[in-house]
Parts: C-alpha cells; sequence; structure tokens
C-alpha cells in the first residue's frame, strides 16, 4: 500500500519557485528520510505535507485521499518539530492527552492512548514529571509522545535532535529506530545531518535547490550517487571531485587522464567519446598506503593530520595540483608527501554535465 503520493509538487513565494515539481511516493510503514544543505527546501516539503504551508502547483494524496487542500486537522498526519514545544505548566501525563482532550475525546480513550504511548517511549516512570524535570532527551520523547497518541497515519519529523549534544543524539537516533521497528508506522523525516540520514532511513531523498537530486537506499546512493551533488553531499570526509579526460580503451575498460598525468582505467563510462571531459570521484575511505594488484599511483603533499586511534585523516593537495582528502585506516604517522593509491573498481565518473556515466541509483 501508498501510504503517501506527491506529484509535481511546487510551492512559489512572490513568483519565486522554491520547490520545483517534486514526485515521490513513499510506501506505507516505510521510513523516508529528507536530506539535504540548508534552505534546500526540505522543511517546506514537509510542511506542505502536514498542511501547515499551502500548495502551489501539484497534488498530495495520502492513502486513497487527495488531502492537497484539505486542513492540518484532518491529514491524518502528527508531527514532532525541533523545538519540544512542550506547555511547561503540564505533567508530562496532561502534555501527551492535551491533544486529544482538545477535541473532545473521552476520557477513556485518552488513558488508554497515553498509557500506550509512555509504555512505547519508557515514560511510565515520568508521567507526574513536569517538562523543567525532564532532561532534554525525555523531553523530546514526550514530544514524539504527544504523536503517537493521535495513532497517525504518517509521522513528520522535523530536524528532531538538533537541539540535543553529540551523545544524546546518538542515542536518540537508536530510539527512533528501535520506535519505527515496534510501530511499523509510515515515518518521514527532515535533516540536515548525513550520518542521522543514512542510519535511519529505508530510503533518502537528496533534494538540491528545490528539487529532487536522487531517491535511493542510503548504500544505493553512497556507492552509486546519480550526479555530483549528490556525491559530494553523502560522505564524509567529502569526495576528492578530480577533473580528467577520456583518452582510451582497454577492452571494457575507460581510460581516463588526470591534469597533472596521471592515469586511471575503469570499467565506468563506456558510454563516453575519445576526448569528453568528466569528473572523477574518490571517496577518501577508498584511498590506501599500499598499491595492490592494480592501484593507481596519486603523490599527495600532506598539510594537516587529523589521528583519532581507529582512523587518520589527511588533508592536502595533489602533487599535480587540486585540494585531496584521505581517510586510512588506523594510526599513520604521515608528513610531507606521501603516495596513495585508488582502487580503479571503486572510482566514480560523472559526464560534463555532472551525471553519472554508468546512470546510478534509482531517482
Amino acid at each position: 500500500m501508498t501510504a503517501l503520493v506527491l506529484e509535481g509538487l511546487g510551492k512559489s513565494y512572490d513568483g519565486v519557485e522554491t520547490i520545483r515539481d517534486i514526485d515521490l511516493q513513499v510506501r506505507s510503514g516505510e521510513f523516508v528520510v529528507l536530506v539535504g544543505s540548508s534552505g534546500c527546501g526540505k522543511s517546506t516539503v514537509l510542511r506542505m505535507i502536514a498542511g501547515l504551508e499551502s500548495v502551489s502547483h501539484g497534488t498530495i494524496r495520502i492513502g486513497d485521499r487527495d488531502v492537497t487542500h484539505a486542513p492540518a486537522a484532518d491529514r491524518g498526519v502528527a508531527m514532532v518539530f525541533q523545538s519540544y514545544a512542550l506547555y511547561p505548566h503540564m505533567t508530562v501525563r496532561e502534555n501527551l492527552a492535551f491533544g486529544l482532550k482538545n477535541i473532545g475525546t473521552p476520557k477513556a480513550t485518552i488513558a488508554q492512548a497515553v498509557d500506550h504511548a509512555a509504555t512505547v517511549l519508557e515514560l511510565d516512570a515520568l508521567l507526574d514529571r513536569m517538562p523543567h524535570q525532564l532532561s532534554g532527551g525525555q523531553r523530546q520523547r514526550v514530544a514524539i509522545g504527544r504523536a503517537i497518541v493521535r495513532d497517525p497515519a504518517i509521522f513528520l519529523f522535523d530536524e528532531p535532535l538538533s537541539n540535543l549534544d553529540a551523545d544524546l543524539r546518538v542515542r536518540m537516533r537508536h530510539e527512533l529506530a528501535a520506535l519505527h521497528r515496534r510501530l511499523g508506522s509510515t515515518m518521514i523525516y527532515v535533516t540536515h545531518d548525513q550520518v542521522e540520514a543514512m542510519t535511519l532511513a529505508d530510503r533518502l531523498v537528496i533534494l538540491d535547490k528545490g528539487r529532487i537530486a536522487q531517491v535511493g537506499t542510503p548504500l544505493e546512493i553512497y556507492d552509486r550517487p546519480a550526479n555530483v551533488f549528490t556525491a559530494g553531499f553523502i560522505g564524509s570526509p567529502r569526495i576528492n571531485l578530480l577533473a580528467a579526460t577520456v583518452i582510451g580503451r582497454e577492452g571494457a575498460m575507460t581510460l581516463f587522464e588526470l591534469a597533472g598525468g596521471a592515469r586511471i582505467a575503469c570499467d565506468r563510462g563506456g558510454a563516453l567519446a575519445m576526448g569528453d571531459a568528466v569528473t572523477l570521484g574518490l571517496r577518501p575511505e577508498h584511498l590506501r598506503l599500499q598499491p595492490g594488484a592494480d592501484g593507481v599511483a596519486l603523490p599527495m603533499v600532506v598539510e594537516a593530520v587529523e589521528a583519532l586511534g581507529h582512523s587518520t585523516y589527511l588533508y592536502g593537495q595533489l602533487a599535480a595540483g587540486g585540494e585531496f582528502r584521505a581517510k586510512l585506516d588506523g594510526h599513520h604517522a604521515v608528513t610531507g608527501a606521501v603516495t596513495l593509491y585508488a582502487d580503479p573498481a571503486r572510482v566514480l565518473v560523472f559526464d560534463r554535465a555532472g551525471v553519472a556515466a554508468d546512470g546510478g541509483a534509482s531517482s
């Protein structure tokens, strides 16, 4: 069953189009994450789904209903915001019950819904506390509980963890993933944090300047980005993007030459023509110090080193010119010049327009 369908969804402010032709289908029970840099439009899309922003063009369907212009209260969705927005003068129990009480729900039904949400979120022992007596993580669980008591068709999350410290964010990510498994509900989650996106999502929706750049599972998008933007957005440290030219063929392999003369042969880009300008993508974690059987040598001048114990980050320039980054497993005492080796099988190829030369994940 399809829980949500967006068709040609768009939003304009004073004649300026900020959301452009969003087409997306979300399956029932799916956890979909909208991710992109600040200002890309992800929160606006979420607010249009919720009914908090009007739609300039396109349609929104939830289940078998067209809710494009339906009031927010009639859409069967519940939204959890970045701020907890708890009522400070009410107990946890009263905060959980308030929305249902406000629409005249019978007391017995409210009590049952509150008890269910408290059990799911392990808030049972906190029901009589006031918000100021709770930790940040507990407050966020209460905010999620207010959504659960409404038993919505779809949960909408707008950067709900951004106000938490780093350790608490990790714990809350795990709690959200566990909550999704327990409830089996459809969840749509907005974040600019790619770690949250990669670890929570069944599918990612990458947004760029109000458009969908790519849709796919986290691993599809990591391994087969459809374009340079997606390749550059997903991955930390940021992918290395190098200008190159197609100079030949060796059987099924395409031969590329970098600006400094280094050559890389890989099995991608077979449809490219001789002399075509391309961009090659090398993820920092796919580089190594040992040449291996087919490693491509890339001399690098190291300008900064971050030694984290479990891994070592190198930052600097290729000897032939161009900013470069590498992530090596374990501890390495590296200074000055070093030769890194790229695995040709892990090289990504993008054509002159910035589109993956071999397709990429579905979009």
